[in-house]
């Protein structure tokens, strides 16, 4: 299938990339604003000084800095609500900007807040919501978002939307506008360095989903295609020497630019199955996102190898090593054995029971896999095909 020469594309109005480059947050945030609202990750960030590290280089470029909230888990419809009010009672304003610090749960709630604050014609952040909301647009520009991404996966920094959670009612939805996008991206690799090898090997898996899924989505666009083809290589390449070498400089700089690249391929062209599935693992069984992407991956290619063999077979020739040589259903086997043989040797879980997904949570996990992801999946999948399919993968 060739994508028609048909299309937008989106990305960070600027992208800054490079070793210790975190140093520069002060001068760009100055570009942005003259107040900083941080929203952080985990505790860790703090403890290790980071945090502090900023301020001092924010208040240096005459932006104060001024700590707001930390997300060590996906944001909730109550993390938004409550932070946007804390902004609003604190005079946030235009002129103002949030920096998100973190992984992809600090991004989405950074950019979600800064919707929130200057879209205060809803009630709450599910007002907006694609499908379980009360359909509400964003009509004002929300205040503008600096993303330091600390993990190396879901390319938040990248992407116009924010995925908000909820268990009562469960659903996992996305706040999607364009204005969105961060308007800087301050991609240093060097703090994904201290990150965990479970989250390292999750992130980079989340990561390798969406660069694959992009790629054969039924919305595939020629630029996402073309990065998606060099983010995958250095992926596939530099996660096992991330997770097991976590202090590779190399490896980290590749994974660090592959998940910039899924963000902007997420952006530009949707997903499909795995991601489909992954939402709804999360809000039914608290599925950390990547690993979700890691059991389902193998799955959602074998789902759809038949629909979209010749792009696949592509994807293998343009990214494997040794290249592959036979066959189009050769190549695609090969890359699908691949993406198993990664998982396996990253520790990353290879079956839903692994998760703790109980079968008696399968129909109700199939029946909310239907959301913006799904839709770009190159083949439609009935109810039944799909809960045959995650009874084969428990």
């Amino acid at each position: 299938m060739e994508p028609p020469l048909d299309y937008d594309f989106l990305a960070p109005g600027r992208i800054v990339f490079g070793w210790g480059r975190r140093r520069e947050v002060g001068a760009l945030a100055a570009e942005l604003g003259r107040r900083a609202w941080i929203v952080r990750g985990s505790r860790t960030l703090k403890r290790q000084g980071l945090i502090e590290e900023i301020g001092q280089t924010l208040r240096a470029a005459r932006v104060e800095p001024i700590e707001l909230e930390t997300l060590s888990r996906e944001p909730e419809v109550a993390d938004v609500d409550r932070a946007s009010a804390e902004l609003i009672d604190r005079g946030a304003a235009p002129g103002d900007l949030l920096l998100a610090v973190g992984g992809g749960a600090a991004i989405d709630l950074a950019k979600a807040v800064a919707a929130m604050v200057t879209n205060r014609h809803g009630a709450t952040v599910r007002d907006f919501l694609e499908g379980v909301g009360r359909g509400l647009a964003l009509v004002e520009a929300p205040l503008p978002v600096l993303a330091m991404p600390t993990t190396a996966g879901a390319g938040a920094e990248a992407t116009k939307n924010a995925v908000i959670s909820s268990f009562d009612p469960p659903f996992k939805k996305s706040l999607r506008d364009p204005r969105l996008v961060p308007r800087i991206a301050l991609v240093d690799p060097e703090l994904t360095v201290s990150v965990p090898r479970a989250i390292t090997a999750a992130s980079g898996m989340d990561a390798i989903t969406q660069l694959i899924e992009s790629f054969i989505s039924r919305k595939a666009r020629p630029i996402p295609r073309a990065l998606a083809v060099q983010g995958l290589a250095m992926a596939l390449e530099s996660l096992p020497e991330a997770v097991d070498r976590p202090e590779s400089r190399p490896a980290r700089e590749k994974m660090a630019h592959a998940a910039l690249l899924s963000g902007v391929c997420l952006a530009n062209a949707g997903l499909g199955l795995a991601h489909g599935v992954a939402a709804a693992l999360g809000v039914h069984c608290r599925v950390p996102h990547g690993a979700a992407c890691a059991v389902m991956l193998p799955v959602a290619l074998r789902v759809n190898r038949e629909a979209c063999r010749a792009e696949l077979a592509l994807l293998a020739r343009q990214t494997l090593r040794p290249c592959p040589t036979g066959s189009d259903d050769d190549a695609v086997e090969g890359l699908i054995a691949r993406i198993a043989r990664l998982a396996e040797t990253i520790g990353a879980p290879r079956r839903l029971a692994e998760l703790g997904v109980a079968r008696e949570r399968l129909p109700a996990i199939a029946a909310d896999s239907r959301g913006s992801s799904m839709s770009g999946n190159p083949v439609d999948v009935s109810d039944d095909r799909l809960l045959a399919v995650l009874e084969a993968a428990l």
